[in-house]
């Protein structure tokens, strides 16, 4: 068992959990989604924060990083959105204390063609997620790289979008499109989705080419990309084959490092998220 870093603390709220459901989203593929999930989501839990990770893409390589082997008898996210079974009969135990996994397999690639015909099918994940909002702290959406229908079932279920970023120079108009892609689902189905952050992926402090690219896109983006950065780093890259977050294959990695200080950025950023919303609600109160 992993003791949680001093520096994360343990919160709720009154009356249980509220889950803050984040879906980790890139239309561009290989820029580090599903090492962001599952990084992400494994050291939430090591701050004791009881955290869900589903994967939502048929390619189900956030159930391998997380340590699944393939098999063709486990429940997954298929049997949820097609087959109405509840989350309780689908949720996996990791390896991680207070991390649970919602598994994919290939069936999911047929998800999306036998949804087409179905009533209110960009709502069936967010329908499915409301047993669980006081089960939970952080609920991580691991979503395919292309805008599909498992992908607008995460964004509209989605209190918030993480966008990772590599640190490239068609980064840009990548993250522009898929932010395009944002407001038009927060005009037409989910009003209130927000951008989490922005997070830059296989940063290499060595190049150049890393540091114009991070300067720009702050330029750009400002206090939407988050101070954390994700370096290149061959221990993350070896961590999936393993079936380990990198908290669990080398705690000391800049790997680690830098996804455990991201773990703080979302935490911070719930907490005080939190706040916000209670003294708005004692202010209401007041009046």
């Amino acid at each position: 068992m992993l003791h949680p870093c001093p520096a994360f603390a343990r919160f709720s709220l009154a009356g249980g959990y509220l889950a803050r459901i984040i879906a980790v989203a890139n239309q561009k593929g290989g820029v580090g989604k599903t090492t962001t999930a599952v990084n992400l989501a494994a050291c939430l839990a090591t701050a004791e924060q009881p955290t869900l990770l589903i994967d939502c893409d048929s390619q189900a390589n956030a159930t391998a990083a997380i340590g699944f082997t393939k098999d063709p008898s486990r429940r997954t996210l298929y049997h949820v959105l097609i087959l109405n079974e509840p989350f309780d009969r689908i949720i996996q135990k990791s390896q991680t204390d207070h991390l649970d996994v919602v598994p994919a397999d290939k069936n999911l690639a047929g998800a999306a063609v036998e949804l087409v015909n179905t009533e209110n099918r960009e709502y069936l994940l967010q329908a499915a997620l409301k047993t669980l909002d006081e089960k939970y702290r952080f609920i991580i959406l691991d979503c395919p790289p292309a805008l599909d229908l498992l992908t607008l079932n995460a964004l509209v279920a989605a209190n918030a979008v993480l966008v990772p970023i590599q640190c490239e120079y068609l980064a840009l108009e990548g993250v522009s499109e898929l932010l395009d892609t944002l407001m038009r689902i927060r005009r037409t189905l989910n009003p209130s989705l927000e951008v989490e952050g922005i997070l830059l992926t296989m940063y290499d402090e060595r190049t150049s080419l890393s540091r114009q690219v991070a300067t720009d896109l702050r330029s750009f983006f400002g206090t939407q990309i988050f101070k954390s950065v994700i370096p290149r780093n061959v221990r993350l890259a070896e961590a999936p084959s393993f079936g380990k977050p990198i908290i669990l294959y080398d705690i000391h990695s800049k790997g680690a490092e830098g996804y455990t200080q991201l773990a703080q950025e979302v935490i911070a950023n719930a907490k005080k998220r939190a706040g916000t919303g209670a003294r708005s609600a004692h202010s209401g109160a007041s009046t």
